[in-house]
């Protein structure tokens, strides 16, 4: 195993913590279990790193596996980077096309690669047709900078994807390039969003909640509900993998009239997921 490789292990591996590192080097999946078990857990870290980074050593472990277990490690932690929103579009009339997956990681590694030599891309797939993205940038005479990463989390058939902070602000463009192209969009603009959850921002995409409060209304006449002067107080969620589609679709399959109200139409526009509904 290269110095370079073994020191990149040895640093994440002392990031994480106690109670959380069986469960990554678990979720890692590159040294067999049966390995783990001859490891004592109980001992000082840095005794416990020096005796995982010398069992990786013994398996040959390369740069793309300590990218992989790097990209775990911040899949765990997400809420100590600060997030962006970057949202995406096609031209008018557009037809969407079916995704693949591969061809989106392969297409994004290859326009990355054509620009800059020194790149090291590596990617990991996640819940809700997610995938979790780690670019390493190097110079025209520097070999990759592997501690001052940036990570992109992209949803499969949405327009979104979320960027952690980018340490190399002229390679910003190239990586909207990447990511446009390889998504098959025409367009890409940074959204007025940051968070450093992305649970809260991807709420875009996957979750609404309405808060209603209004007066019982009804046709039929008595009843407590009809007498009730205080307004009900409700939660209305909408919870797809394609909330945004979902909605379009909404007045074609006759389920709303069109046009939609603005309560809907307006959430793409104002990024948020949380409404208050209240009688005029």
């Amino acid at each position: 195993m290269d110095e370079t490789v073994a020191e990149f292990i040895k640093r994440t591996i002392l990031k994480i913590p106690m109670t959380e590192m069986m469960t990554i080097l678990k979720a890692w999946d590159f040294l067999p279990e049966n390995q783990l078990q001859t490891v004592n857990f109980r001992q000082r870290k840095e005794s416990l790193v020096q005796d995982l980074v010398l069992l990786c050593e013994s398996k040959r472990a390369s740069l793309r596996d300590a990218a992989l277990l790097d990209i775990i490690y911040t899949q765990f932690h997400q809420h100590q980077k600060v997030w962006d929103v970057f949202q995406m579009s096609k031209e008018p009339g557009e037809d969407v096309d079916l995704f693949d997956m591969e061809r989106f990681k392969s297409s994004f590694e290859k326009i990355l690669r054509r620009a800059l030599k020194n790149v090291t891309v590596s990617f990991r797939d996640a819940e809700e047709n997610a995938v979790w993205i780690r670019i390493a940038w190097g110079t025209q005479y520097r070999k990759p900078n592997q501690y001052k990463p940036v990570y992109v989390v992209y949803y499969s058939q949405t327009p979104y994807a979320f960027t952690s902070f980018c340490h190399l602000k002229s390679n910003t463009p190239l990586l909207s390039q990447a990511l446009t192209v390889a998504s098959n969009h025409h367009k890409i603009v940074k959204m007025d969003l940051r968070s450093r959850y992305l649970d809260s921002l991807k709420a875009i995409v996957f979750k609404q909640y309405n808060q209603l409060e209004t007066k019982f209304r009804s046709d039929f006449h008595g009843g407590i509900l009809a007498e009730r002067k205080e307004p009900l107080r409700c939660l209305i969620k909408f919870s797809s993998p394609h909330l945004l589609e979902a909605l379009k679709s909404l007045a074609p399959a006759g389920i709303a009239d069109a046009p939609l109200s603005p309560l809907l139409t307006c959430i793409p526009n104002k990024g948020m997921n949380y409404f208050k509904i209240r009688d005029k």
